[in-house]
Parts: C-alpha cells; structure tokens; sequence
C-alpha cells in the first residue's frame, strides 16, 4: 500500500472522528442498547469504502475488482461526502467558538443571559444542525445514484453548415461520448439507453471516445449491447484518455499493448469503425464529406496520442469536415488556429463534473472553471464545437443535475 493511500485513509478517518463527536451529542438522546448499534454502524460504514481503497489495487485485471470499486465509490459518496458538509461546518463553528473565547480572554469580560425556559444546550444545537447540514448532499447523493446515473436525456441539435452538399441536406448524426462501461450496475437501464438512440433512427453515428475506465475486459459484458447500435451510414469511434490503460499498473508492457489490441477488437465485435489517427469519407449520391477521427489529444496533463496531421491529409479536399476528438481543449488547442477549415469538433470527456445546474438558461457545473467548453454547443467564426455531457459515468456512481446524454444533430445547408 503506497504512501498516497494510507495519508487518504488517515484524512478520512481524522474526519470520522471529527464529526464522530456531533454524533455522540446526538446519541445521548437514545437508551444505552441503542446507542451501541448507532455507534456500530456509524464506524463500520466507513470501513466498506475505506477496506475497498486497500484491497481494490491488488485486485486490478480481475472482474471480482468491479465490485471493490464499486464499494470504494458509493461508499465514498454516501459516507464522506456528507462528512464533509458537516466538517465545514464545524470547523467554522469552532474557529468563531475559539475567535470569542480569544475576545473574552482579551477584555475580561463575561456575558450571562437569562432566557425563560429550558433552552437547548449549544453542543446539542450545533449537533443537530450539522445533521441537518449532511441529510440534503446525503439525499442528493442517494437520488443521484439511484436516479440520475441513468437519466438519459436526448438533445436535439440543428447545425448550419455552409459548405453542405445538397444531398447531405437533412442528415442525422447521434453522438454517444464517455460510456465507462466498467463503472455500470445497470444494465437493463444500460440497454434501455441505446435504445432510445436506436427509436431516432440517426443516418449515422458518433462515439468520442472513454469506452472503459481502466482495461479492456470492463466492456465484454456490454458488447452485445452496443452492438445494436446501427446507422445506415455507419458508426464511427475514436479513442479516449482511459482507454489506453494508462491508469492501470500492467505486469508488463507487453501486457498494457495486448489491451488496447483487445480494444480495437472490442469495437470490431460492436461494429464501430475505430478511427486512430484517420479519416472516412462519407458518399451519399455521388456527394461526400469527410469524417476525421484523432486519438486522445488534450491541451493538459493527459496523454497525448493524437496527430491531427496525419488525420487531416486524407480529408483535405472535403468540403465539409466532421472531426472526431475526445477532449475538448483539443478544439482552441489546434483545431481553430490550425484547421480552419474543420466545419465541427465532436468531443466528451469533462461529463459536465456529472454534478451541477442546468434549468432554463441557467447552466453551472465545477466542471466550466476547468474546460472552457464544458457542455453544449459553442461557436467561433465559422467552426463549431459540441460537447457531450457522456453517457456513463466515472467516480461517483451517478449524477446529479448533468443528465447523461445522447445528442442527435441534424445538419443542414446554411441559407
């Protein structure tokens, strides 16, 4: 166990035992058999995410890890992240606590009020609001989980491009991005989701990339159900920051190369044409465009695979351009100042931070103070860039606010 995991087990047990004296507040109020099932309860909770943390790397490869995940996650999110609402809390309670007590010392002065009544103790007021503080992100957390991790929502987008073909006029294109097929405990939702793709009947379809979280074999379980994905001009795939094992100790690198040689097997077996590094052309009666797909290429610490280079050679004479690339700070990277002329950037990866706002035209996620292009669509001059919110989810088990999503474009000549 390296040194990152034991100083995480110990902040989050600090945290136990900080909130821990809220609860015992609380747990007067009980008789005494009461008391030790509360407290039984309260301390083996934690444990299920924080035994997880421990056992889980060791189990890396095998599919008994998906489980361990699983706890370390959801465990981590009903546990600690209420925890933490409530430990702010505190901390600011007892930092205004100690600021008076410094005041009194300082002015030798001490106040006495006399209220009617029995008022409540302010140890026991402060425990109860702190509860108070945990139940709402422990009620959004739950919701989100059980909810919202397969909410799916179709998004309808009208994109005018003026170098259209005619015979292109009135195309559909679906766009899936970010399945993460090793974080599903669904998959009856799972299968529900491509069905709602599969009721818009798009001519064709689009995934951005992050098929998995860590290896290959996350998604042998999901391939017969992505494999009824089917457009009549195709499905095009491109790669994404996971998908290369990057985040996985390999026993060797022989071992990390066969995964993703298995990837590329897995997207033949669901019958998405895998681009990496290369273009298709797309020929609708005697007419055509041109459907680029680059490997992972981000402006920040991620691995960079792409070679935008090599992926525009090939496609340099179509009149419209539909780039495929996973992460979206691709875009104001290389695409708008050195490929003008690339009508449309088709990316995922952020998820929208799977937490945050969307009412009306009101839009917030943590996600925007990190991507420029979080969410939606955006436009500068003549290029446009969308952003798909993911239609998995990594971490966190769900999502609260930022719906999964499938996006259906229809293209369209500009007047």
């Amino acid at each position: 166990m390296n040194f990152g995991v034991i100083l995480v087990i110990l902040i989050l047990l600090a945290i136990d035992f900080y909130v821990y004296q809220a609860v015992k507040i609380l747990l007067r109020k009980f008789g005494s058999r009461t008391q030790k099932i509360l407290r039984v309860l309260y301390w083996t909770l934690p444990a299920i995410p924080l035994i997880s943390m421990v056992i889980y790397p060791t189990l890396e490869g095998f599919k008994i890890a998906r489980f361990f995940r699983y706890a370390m996650f959801t465990g981590f999110s009903i546990n600690y992240i209420p925890k933490l609402f409530v430990t702010i809390f505190l901390v600011l309670h007892d930092l205004v606590g100690f600021i008076g007590w410094l005041l009194r010392i300082s002015t030798l002065k001490k106040e006495r009020r006399h209220l009617a009544g029995k008022p409540i103790s302010r140890g026991e007021f402060i425990a109860k609001v702190s509860v108070v503080a945990a139940g709402a992100p422990l009620a959004l957390m739950g919701y989100g989980i059980i909810k919202g991790a397969h909410d799916y929502r179709v998004r309808k987008v009208r994109l005018p491009l003026p170098n259209l073909p005619r015979e292109f006029d009135g195309i559909t294109i679906a766009q899936l991005s970010d399945i993460h097929s090793g974080s599903f405990f669904n998959k009856t939702a799972v299968q529900g989701g491509i069905e709602m793709v599969q009721s818009e009947k798009p001519d064709v379809i689009f995934f951005t990339g992050d098929l998995v979280n860590n290896s290959t074999n996350e998604v042998n379980d999901y391939i017969p159900v992505f494999n009824k994905l089917d457009a009549p001009y195709g499905v095009y795939s491109v790669t994404g920051n996971h998908d290369y094992g990057d985040y996985t100790n390999w026993a060797s690198k022989t071992a990390k190369e066969k995964n993703f040689r298995d990837l590329i097997t897995a997207h033949k077996e669901m019958g998405f044409d895998l681009m990496l590094n290369e273009s298709r052309s797309l020929e609708i009666g005697g007419e055509r465009i041109s459907i680029l797909g680059v490997e992972n290429w981000g402006a920040g610490r991620f691995q960079k695979y792409g070679d935008l280079k090599k992926t525009y050679e090939s496609a340099e004479d179509a009149p419209v351009k539909l780039l495929l690339s996973h992460d979206p700070s691709h875009w104001d990277a290389q695409v708008r100042p050195m490929y003008p002329d690339i009508d449309v950037t088709f990316a995922g990866h952020t998820h929208g931070f799977q937490f945050g706002v969307e009412i009306g035209n009101v839009r917030w996620s943590p996600s925007q103070y990190i991507y420029k292009q979080w969410a939606d669509l955006y436009k500068e001059e003549n290029q446009y860039i969308y952003v798909n919110r993911g239609f998995g989810f990594i971490g966190y088990p769900g999502r609260i606010g930022i719906a999964p999503e499938i996006t259906i474009f229809e293209l369209v000549r500009q007047a």
